[in-house]
């Protein structure tokens, strides 16, 4: 039986509500929860942006998800770093897209325990290997012309000798973090985004 255009008009709505608040979640969580890993390295800090942009991936798939990421890492260019410029929004783009686009495939393909964890695996490793390149070739543009330089005045020398494997483990422990707290939070907030669903529906029969 076809669903009449007004459900499947309900039902877009629905989602895309959902898909904005996760990114709203995502980018107030970039205000208050960062922090660097390496006191040699404060211009490397870690946030949880990715956490429901992973979470969204899971619940709708990586388009979705991809989605969320484009419009996340534009707000968070525009209104929480607007001294990254451009190059923070691209590098964001990219990395997180890339953990996305793997680990949704995946998990779309497989969704159960072992497909999450073989898809936030997949996923974090694609993002570590894809962000080697963009440190390489894009960071210098951070570092040199977005206040990096101005910040930590020893940055330029940094990034030639040490940047690189600060970056990488960076990386990993980041996509890792993510990883764990995505997997640990998923269902939860599965959960309360269907109960939010059948209390509209109850309330309205």
């Amino acid at each position: 039986m076809e669903k009449s255009p007004m459900v499947s008009s309900k039902a877009r709505t629905n989602k895309l509500v959902k898909l904005g608040l996760l990114a709203a979640i995502s980018v107030v969580l970039v205000l208050f929860v960062k922090f660097p890993i390496f006191p040699a390295a404060p211009f490397l800090e870690y946030d949880l942006a990715d956490v429901p942009i992973l979470i969204g991936t899971f619940m709708f798939g990586p388009i979705e998800g991809l989605l969320i990421t484009v419009v996340v890492s534009i707000l968070q260019w525009l209104l929480v770093s607007p001294a990254s410029g451009w190059v923070g929004a691209v590098m964001h783009i990219c990395a997180t897209g890339a953990f996305v686009m793997v680990a949704g495939l995946i998990y779309k393909k497989k969704r159960t325990i072992g497909g999450a964890i073989l898809a936030l695996a997949a996923g974090a490793l694609t993002m570590c290997i894809a962000m080697v390149p963009m440190n390489i070739f894009i960071s210098p543009f951070y570092i040199l012309l977005f206040g990096i330089k101005e910040t930590y005045p020893e940055a330029q020398s940094f990034y030639i000798s040490e940047y690189i494997w600060y970056s990488v483990a960076f990386n990993f422990i980041k996509a890792g973090i993510n990883a764990v707290l995505t997997f640990l939070l998923y269902k939860a907030t599965a959960k309360l985004f269907n109960l939010i669903d059948f209390k509209e529906k109850h309330h309205k029969a």
